[in-house]
């Protein structure tokens, strides 16, 4: 009997430490979960900061390139200007307007004159097409609509591109 009690005063003496060792496994499986937690989280949060650097990159290299590239086309384009004006010369071709030049659309169904009186009153300027060069033209509105679409020779003076225009004669 002796045996008996002390087998139960031993079951009795380590019961509540198998209930704590239980308790302490749950704990243990929750700490364990913790951490599996902990660590995708940092992954996740290292993916996510690693893309935003990458797109940062790209549009900043982006940026970068346009840059470049506008820098690049405008130098290949750009003609020497003449900045200052040169004295009263005549220029000889043909009236038009900025927007259309020396081609006028087909598909207006307008004749060169018309065309070109018709972008002038929408509020593009007057424009001189001498083969391969165009020239703006300033001044004299109602002279220039008048011959709008012919030959002509312009009297003015010229400042960069643009003609400041002082007489229109017919070429004829």
């Amino acid at each position: 009997m002796h045996r008996t009690l002390l087998g139960l005063a031993a079951l009795q003496a380590s019961w509540p430490a198998t209930r704590e060792s239980k308790v302490g496994n749950q704990r243990g499986y929750e700490s364990v979960a913790m951490k599996k937690m902990t660590k995708i989280r940092l992954w996740i949060e290292m993916i996510l900061a690693g893309s935003a650097i990458a797109c940062i990159v790209a549009l900043f290299l982006a940026t970068l390139g346009s840059a470049a590239g506008a820098g690049g086309a405008e130098s290949e384009t750009k003609q020497p200007e003449q900045t200052s004006p040169v004295g009263t010369q005549v220029y000889e071709g043909i009236i038009t307007d900025t927007r259309c030049g020396a081609k006028h659309s087909a598909a207006v169904g307008l004749a060169a004159a018309d065309c070109t009186r018709a972008c002038v009153h929408r509020g593009d300027s007057f424009a001189l097409v001498d083969g391969d060069k165009t020239y703006t033209l300033q001044g004299k509105p109602a002279e220039l609509k008048r011959v709008a679409g012919e030959r002509v020779k312009v009297t003015g003076t010229l400042n960069g591109t643009t003609i400041s225009v002082a007489s229109v004669a017919s070429a004829s």
